[in-house]
């Protein structure tokens, strides 16, 4: 198929050579051209506008960073609702809230064209092991009709039902990954302060019944020298889905306090000046706050 691309961050970086890998014929935008070079000599063509990816594209992606940005690229005079054609599909896979997703569907639907939301589970790691997954909403036919192009870029792919609903998931989703990553970090905080040298702690707990794919790659960061200079997802980028969790908590009734924990180990980060870092690195606040070194 020839797929259009929107927003060449980190994620985009790695989804588009599967895409490509695939045989699909790809066209992508990103603000920044520079960024999209390596694509580029990989046999991406780079559209000028969202609007000229959509038009030459018969299905049509963007992850980009927040709603804002989504409305920006997908509704804009020149963004992609302004270029596909009647009968392509639009797929949103950005993490933003189920009502704003929702809200720019309706505006697909508005003008005779179909939008699904499609957030990925999965961080730049799990997506170049062929290990990320994909949850879906809207219509069913447009998802049977897209679902090849998704599995180029997950085996996991699930159908969640009507439109929004895969981003009410994936705020759930992340909202467990928080949690957990964030008790990681309490867990080998207080085996150090009891005495156990971390690199066991850590090894320890990725050979329990406690571990997970997440904890697989991003616990050993905590370990000296294993803090990746470019983070997976920084502390900035994780507290805004976080943040995401706690609203649609207040609006639906729903408690989340472990989320607001989580939440408050972030602003924690804020507070010591490391939340450029990735998000694991609240296992330094733990630390910290229990006298270590």
């Amino acid at each position: 198929m020839d797929i259009g691309f929107v927003g060449l961050g980190a994620m985009g970086m790695g989804i588009v050579p599967r895409l490509m890998a695939a045989g699909h014929r790809v066209t992508g935008f990103n603000r920044s051209k520079g960024k999209a070079e390596p694509l580029i000599k990989a046999g991406m063509r780079f559209a000028a506008t969202p609007r000229e990816a959509a038009a030459a594209s018969d299905i049509v992606l963007s992850i980009v960073t927040d709603a804002a940005a989504v409305r920006a690229v997908a509704l804009g005079a020149d963004g992609i609702i302004a270029g596909l054609a009647g009968g392509g599909i639009y797929i949103d896979m950005s993490t933003i809230a189920p009502d704003a997703s929702r809200a720019v569907s309706a505006e697909f639907a508005n003008h005779g064209r179909t939008m699904l939301d499609a957030p990925i589970s999965g961080s730049p790691v799990t997506l170049a092991q062929g290990s990320a997954s994909l949850m879906v909403a809207g219509d069913k036919a447009a998802f049977e009709r897209a679902e090849p192009v998704l599995r180029a870029i997950g085996p996991k792919v699930t159908y969640i039902g009507a439109s929004g609903l895969a981003v009410q998931m994936k705020i759930a989703v992340n909202l467990l990954l928080m949690v957990e990553v964030i008790a990681f970090g309490e867990a080998v905080a207080l085996a150090e302060k009891g005495g156990v040298a971390r690199e066991i702690a850590v090894d320890a707990i990725l050979k329990s019944v406690a571990a997970s794919p997440v904890l697989g790659y991003r616990g050993p960061f905590i370990l000296e020298g294993k803090m990746p200079a470019v983070p997976l997802a920084d502390v900035t980028l994780q507290q805004k889905d976080m943040l995401l969790a706690l609203e649609q908590g207040r609006k639906l009734g729903s408690p989340v306090p472990l989320a607001a924990a989580a939440n408050e180990m972030m602003n924690a980060c804020r507070g010591l000046g490391i939340d450029h870092k990735d998000f694991v690195s609240a296992h330094e606040v733990y630390r910290r706050l229990g006298g270590q070194s």
